[in-house]
């Protein structure tokens, strides 16, 4: 099943005991982890961290919505923080398999229900949003819950998604959406001057031109008695957490000013730190395999070829032993095969006009990416069993049982590859049906997932034909396999 993030924003960092009342709302829900719970009183603001599948999570977020919306009054809120609902923002983040369409879905359910039950107008925002300019969050939130309040019967652009022309009278609006991992960072400057954490913040996020990727903000912590530039750093890749602190402390000390300190808020992904201890450690030829913690759970896992890297996997291939062999490493080219067409076919949708047909391949292509993922196990494992299997009736040839075994072994044996070879073929035909729509900028992309998906299919009827004269010795019947693997090889 698809796993999500969810991280929603309410307007309350000061009140302890309604804080919790709003997280304890998704601690009750089956299925759901509440990771993680920020406050921060300046900003009087909270967020809080959880995950789960689909539908225990949305579920679990309504709950701390409408405990929001019950206990959390606009009208008498102040902070530092920009905010225009009790419930500011609620984004859902896709982890492993599932994927930003589902993300969206998400959002668009979880918003219909919003706007019917707690009668709050919703913007969808993010990878959601249905007006292009509401992909940003900052558009969205212009003006804040009074400008909002006072414009959204009026003004065209601020009709909600869902939802009546009208804010909740006490809750305000919220902005729905899906989106990527995000970092949320903060750095403290050693002085309380916030016109020159304004500045800096002006200097580094990517709409005046600074860093890609990193939206910034700067405010006053009176608790602290500092500045502060608080940055969202929307694609970690592309603009990291210690280019984003060079930046900051470049930028002050030419205003005279130096940084204290950093802080994330909420959770944060483990490469995006370990880039940070590479960068300022200048390591050499560090392999991130050398964490202990992550050996650890790569030697706990079971073992799972899906679950190793790259690197370790063509190790595997490499050893001398059994398996994995070509069936697995069949599958893995034609998952990949499938995830760049899936890339291929995003690239080429156009969010504000989306193609029908696209919208399906991608869908399908997913579906197709688990499958050929599950596969790269499946394979080695039925081969496994082949081979204990052999051992079994030399060890007892006059076992039925064991003959029996062994002749279910070998179908088994002989059919993962030929799902492979199948599920690879159907692919690459609907991709190459596709390719009129593909951008020009990225054929090379989509020439590149079909080479791999077409080297997918020969390698897997290889390891079928090997296992159907064994298939057809233990009494199975090889007839339909081996015209249906002569249809694939024909293409």
């Amino acid at each position: 099943m698809s796993r999500f993030e969810s991280v929603p924003n309410f307007s309350e960092g000061r009140d302890d005991r309604k804080v919790e009342a709003i997280a304890a709302a998704a601690r009750g829900v089956s299925g759901v982890t509440v990771l993680d719970v920020e406050r921060n009183a300046d900003h009087n603001r909270c967020v809080i961290s959880l995950a789960g599948e689909g539908d225990p999570l949305l579920d679990a977020v309504f709950r701390m919505m409408r405990v929001a919306v019950e206990t959390i009054d606009l009208r008498t809120h102040t902070g530092e923080h920009p905010r225009m609902g009790a419930v500011d923002v609620v984004p859902f983040v896709p982890l492993g398999e599932a994927t930003m369409a589902e993300a969206i879905r998400l959002s668009e359910r979880l918003g219909e229900r919003v706007a019917r039950e707690l009668g709050v107008p919703v913007y969808l925002y993010g990878a959601s949003a249905r007006v292009p300019e509401r992909s940003d969050l900052a558009f969205v939130r212009r003006g804040q819950f009074e400008g909002i309040r006072d414009t959204i019967a009026s003004d065209p652009i601020r009709a909600p998604d869902f939802g009546e022309k009208k804010v909740h009278p006490s809750a305000g609006a919220v902005a729905i959406g899906a989106r990527p991992v995000l970092i949320a960072y903060n750095v403290y400057l050693d002085t309380p001057d916030v016109a020159i954490a304004k500045k800096i913040a002006k200097a580094v996020r990517a709409r005046d031109g600074g860093l890609p990727e990193v939206k910034a903000l700067g405010f006053e912590i009176k608790e602290r008695n500092r500045a502060q530039v608080s940055m969202n750093l929307t694609d970690y890749h592309r603009t990291s957490v210690s280019k984003a602190f060079e930046a900051v402390r470049a930028e002050a000390q030419k205003l005279g000013a130096g940084t204290e300190e950093s802080e994330i808020v909420g959770l944060v992904p483990e490469d995006a730190l370990f880039e940070a201890a590479e960068s300022y450690l200048q390591l050499r030829s560090f392999d991130r395999k050398q964490v202990l913690e992550r050996r650890l759970a790569a030697a706990s896992s079971g073992g799972a070829l899906v679950s190793l890297s790259v690197s370790d996997f063509s190790q595997r291939l490499a050893d001398r032993t059994p398996t994995p062999g070509g069936g697995s490493a069949s599958a893995a080219a034609a998952a990949m095969g499938a995830a760049l067409g899936e890339m291929v076919l995003r690239y080429s949708l156009d969010p504000t006009h989306p193609d029908e047909e696209l919208a399906a391949g991608i869908a399908t292509l997913t579906i197709a990416r688990r499958a050929l993922l599950t596969g790269v196990d499946d394979d080695t494992l039925a081969f496994e069993s082949l081979r204990a299997a052999r051992r079994a009736l030399k060890a007892a040839p006059e076992d039925g049982e064991a003959r029996q075994r062994l002749a279910s072994a070998t179908l088994r044996a002989t059919q993962v590859p030929l799902d492979t070879a199948r599920t690879a073929r159907e692919t690459a035909r609907l991709l190459e049906g596709l390719r009129p729509k593909v951008k020009a900028t990225i054929a090379s992309d989509a020439e590149t997932a079909l080479a791999l998906l077409r080297a997918a299919v020969t390698g897997a009827l290889a390891n079928v034909a090997i296992n159907l004269p064994d298939l057809e010795r233990t009494g199975g019947d090889g007839r339909a396999i081996r015209d249906e693997a002569a249809a694939l090889a024909s293409g």
